[in-house]
């Protein structure tokens, strides 16, 4: 099961950060072997960095046995890269959380889309979109 610990962890190496749940992720993640496995944590960075910028965070999860991989994002529209994101993390074997900072936040819902092996979004500092929704709209805000 994805621990508390390791999402605490994840959001604690942010300056603010949301935890989603997928609702497809009732069930516990267990290996063959009926022991618990840690899921594969892939970061995704925003649009005025790149995938270095994860490394401090990387550290503190591979030093707590959690496989990490840090997407280069190609920058080149949210359908685009989060097809690649989705390209990407459809290789990878097991259980995943999809981390996303900024722009990578909209990144990471849409690669999600349609893979029963994600299990929770974090979104650090990051949009956090409705469907259909632009960044220039989740930008525009209303006073009235």
């Amino acid at each position: 099961m994805i621990t508390r610990k390791l999402l605490i962890s994840i959001a604690a190496s942010a300056s603010f950060a949301v935890v989603l749940p997928l609702a497809h992720a009732e069930a516990p993640i267990t290996s063959i072997q009926g022991m618990i496995a840690k899921p594969t944590i892939v970061l995704v960075h925003g649009a005025f960095a790149d995938s270095s910028s994860w490394d401090g965070v990387a550290k503190k999860l591979t030093d707590h046995g959690y496989p990490v991989l840090s997407v280069v994002n190609p920058l080149r529209g949210i359908a685009n890269d989060a097809q690649y994101a989705a390209s990407v993390i459809g290789a990878v074997k097991g259980p995943l959380v999809l981390v996303g900072h900024s722009y990578g936040g909209m990144v990471i819902s849409k690669a999600a889309e349609g893979n029963p092996e994600v299990k929770a979004l974090v979104y650090v500092a990051a949009f956090a979109t409705e469907q259909g929704e632009t960044v220039a709209g989740a930008l525009t805000f209303t006073f009235g």
